[in-house]
């Protein structure tokens, strides 16, 4: 694992790794150096065969207030050719987030505009500090949320989207919640309860029948209009998992009214 990042932290407990958006004083607003770190850090942890789950969040007032200021003004320099090679940079990271085979828990607070969104919505949990601020501010810029779009509409709806990509108003933390961009609300007083309530949850459960719920989900979710075409992949997949190892220990132990072999 690279230790020299400057714009995020890493730490390793045990199972989970933690990741950390490191530019507090800019409110962790997103740059090239901080989208290339993230990218990397997906990647390396991901193939980690003792990881079992990632946590992001943010040091400072925010959890990251979009787009660096520096940055959008370089971008309005570029011209077509440029602005494509960046624009896939950023949707680079997150299906590096959306695709990564182990669960990804999100904890946000402060600020959550524009680019933070697509980090977000590419997590499969996404916890919320009850006094968060939400927006999808581009439309305001005469932009478009394109880049985070597909992550955001499979995470809340056409519905949700047209209104709030559409006015870019700013939201609050209880509208994310009804809108289904957030999973859990926390308070100051309720942050360790709940987080260590799914840390809990997520790693207590099989490693590889996570990593194959995973891409079920993916899966049934591109095909959700026609089940008929998923019989043979969905039939596939848990066959295969009843009959690994696994699979036979999670039945045994449940036989035996006993903890898995997985639980420590």
């Amino acid at each position: 694992m690279d230790s020299n990042f400057e714009n995020i932290e890493i730490q390793k407990d045990g199972l989970v790794a933690y990741i950390r958006l490191n530019r507090p004083e800019k409110h962790n607003a997103l740059n090239p150096k901080m989208i290339a770190e993230l990218t990397a850090a997906f990647a390396t942890i991901a193939a980690l065969p003792h990881i079992r789950l990632i946590i992001l969040s943010g040091n400072g007032p925010s959890f990251c207030a979009g787009a660096d200021l520096h940055y959008m003004k370089e971008i309005a320099t570029y011209g077509e050719a440029e602005n494509l090679e960046d624009a896939r940079k950023l949707a680079r990271l997150f299906i590096q987030i959306d695709a990564c085979p182990i669960p990804v828990l999100a904890i946000v607070h402060g600020a959550v505009f524009g680019g933070a969104n697509g980090l977000t919505a590419a997590c499969d949990i996404v916890l919320a500090h009850e006094e968060t601020v939400f927006a999808f501010s581009e439309v305001k810029l005469g932009i478009t949320p394109a880049t985070i779009s597909p992550f955001v509409i499979a995470r809340c709806g056409q519905a949700a989207a047209r209104e709030l990509m559409l006015t870019g108003r700013k939201f609050t933390a209880s509208e994310a919640f009804r809108f289904m961009l957030v999973n859990q609300i926390f308070t100051d007083e309720s942050s360790k309860k709940i987080t260590d309530y799914y840390i809990k949850q997520l790693l207590s459960s099989a490693p590889n029948a996570l990593r194959d719920c995973k891409q079920l989900i993916k899966l049934v979710g591109q095909q959700a209009e026609n089940p008929a075409l998923l019989f043979d992949e969905t039939t596939a997949m848990i066959a295969r998992q009843r009959s690994s190892p696994e699979g036979q220990e999670g039945l045994a132990a449940f036989f035996d009214k006993r903890k898995p072999n997985w639980i420590s």
